[in-house]
């Protein structure tokens, strides 16, 4: 009060200079508002760096694991469930209060007692009151509530970071996943390049010996069909190479600047790689139920279940607080404001809800049901868990297999063509001998390096299916 009064009485110089002081803070709180933004602004794109350099799987990696729009999202969802373990624990936790309130009334609403004429003007009660008064209040007993509480809070941190592990584990598989599909499509373009060249050197080659006389037109015309037929691979591939590449940008929540439009210029370090995986179908099976982190947050789910059943049961036992604290009020039977009464306060207080119409036992029968859920959750999860274990053993035998079966092929391949080659320039084969010759080396590059990102994409995915880093080292 008295500081207010000083401020009026203040002269209107030291008025302006408060004014003047106040403008130019606001002022400076803007400009560096604006500065900030256009200092961000004017940041180039993170997606940029990506261009200066090719970059390998771990580097894919780290940048998904900082731009990522699911991870972050993801970590906005870790600090959100710290929020809810912050309101759980409140319980157990004194609490400050501080209130005050004032109140004026009319003087006609104040009902005066009939006194007799000497004593009509001693009581006079005032139309102006105010109090306030700062209280702290412990509860020491709520029903179980406040253990089940902490436990609760410890359960809730546990099954976020579960939530989060599982994010990160779907994210880095995707962004793995994406990383091999480029580079398929970028072995599958040298394939098919290679296989157009092979197919236009042979087209010139039987134009040549078309104008020797040496070979019919049939040999030409079955030729140019040859090229003609393999030209759309390739320009698949192509396009398979484009759309992979958008798809790794778009995992790694880059933004491509505007003056990119069709050909990202990304260029990846790493080659596809057959890392052997040594682990039989029973040990997989016993490590995704340890380490699977869905199958670890739905156990949690379970344990907050059971709380929520200790909460509820809670509603039949008591409560109990204490409280202590200061107080001022105005006096009661005087009109001057400015006198009042003081003093600390304290007590305690208990309350018990003896018959509240089957609420608790509501709670009580709706938390059961929800905890058998739960348990009913986790019973399939660990079904589901063993399903997608098996699924990805048996897709990784398959390309294992496959990629075994096509080690040999390949060169296999190219000796026939080269037979067929010398066949035909001694006299002894035909053009058709050699097409068929390119056609089954083409296929036979193609199956090898189809074979190759199918084990890997295989493995990755058995890798994420058990529990397991995908980039572990295995024995």
């Amino acid at each position: 009060m008295s500081a207010c009064f000083e401020h009026q009485k203040a002269p209107e110089a030291s008025i302006g200079k408060v004014r003047l002081c106040r403008t130019l803070i606001r002022f400076c709180h803007v400009f560096a508002l604006l500065t900030v933004v256009s200092t961000s602004r004017a940041q180039p794109p993170a997606s940029t760096n990506l261009f200066s350099h090719p970059i390998s799987r771990s580097e894919a990696v780290d940048i998904a694991l900082r731009q990522n729009t699911t991870v972050l999202k993801g970590k906005a969802d870790l600090e959100a469930a710290h929020g809810v373990v912050m309101q759980l624990r409140a319980i157990a936790y004194p609490t400050l209060s501080v209130a005050g309130g004032y109140n004026a009334e009319q003087s006609s609403l104040i009902e005066n007692f009939p006194l007799p004429a000497p004593f009509n003007n001693a009581v006079q009660f005032p139309t102006q009151n105010w109090n306030s008064d700062v209280r702290v209040q412990q509860s020491i007993y709520e029903g179980d509530r406040m253990t089940s509480a902490f436990r609760s809070a410890k359960l809730t941190r546990q099954q976020a970071l579960l939530n989060y592990q599982t994010v990160l584990a779907d994210t880095l598989l995707s962004v793995r996943v994406a990383y091999d599909d480029i580079l398929a499509a970028q072995q599958q373009i040298a394939v098919n390049e290679a296989s157009v060249n092979l197919l236009t050197r042979e087209l010139d080659d039987v134009k040549r010996r078309f104008q020797a006389g040496t070979v019919p037109q049939f040999d030409v015309l079955r030729a140019h069909v040859e090229l003609a037929n393999e030209s759309p691979r390739l320009i698949q591939a192509r396009n398979s190479y484009r759309i992979g590449k958008n798809n790794l940008l778009n995992l790694l929540g880059c933004n491509l600047p505007n003056t990119i439009w069709e050909d990202v210029p990304l260029q990846l370090s790493d080659t596809l790689q057959a890392k052997p995986l040594d682990m039989d179908l029973p040990a997989m099976l016993a490590l995704a139920l340890e380490k699977r982190p869905e199958l670890g947050a739905l156990r949690k789910a379970q344990a907050l279940r059971k709380e929520d059943v200790v909460q509820a049961k809670a509603g039949f036992k008591p409560r109990a607080q204490v409280f202590g604290g200061y107080q001022w009020q105005s006096l009661p039977y005087e009109k001057n404001l400015d006198q009042d009464l003081y003093g600390w306060v304290a007590g305690a207080q208990v309350s018990w809800n003896i018959f509240d119409s089957g609420l608790t036992r509501g709670k009580i029968m709706e938390s059961q049901a929800r905890l058998e859920q739960a348990r009913l959750d986790v019973d399939e999860s660990q079904r589901q868990i063993e399903l997608d274990v098996r699924t990805a053993y048996s897709n990784f035998i398959e390309a294992r297999e496959v990629l075994e079966s096509q080690k040999a092929v390949q060169e296999e391949a190219e000796e026939a063509l080269r037979q067929a080659e010398v066949r035909m320039a001694a006299g002894s084969g035909t053009q058709l001998d050699v097409l068929n010759a390119q056609t089954s080396l083409t296929q036979a590059r193609t199956t090898q390096a189809q074979a190759l990102h199918d084990y890997s994409v295989a493995r990755s995915r058995l890798q994420r299916a058990i529990g397991e880093d995908m980039e572990i080292v295995q024995k």
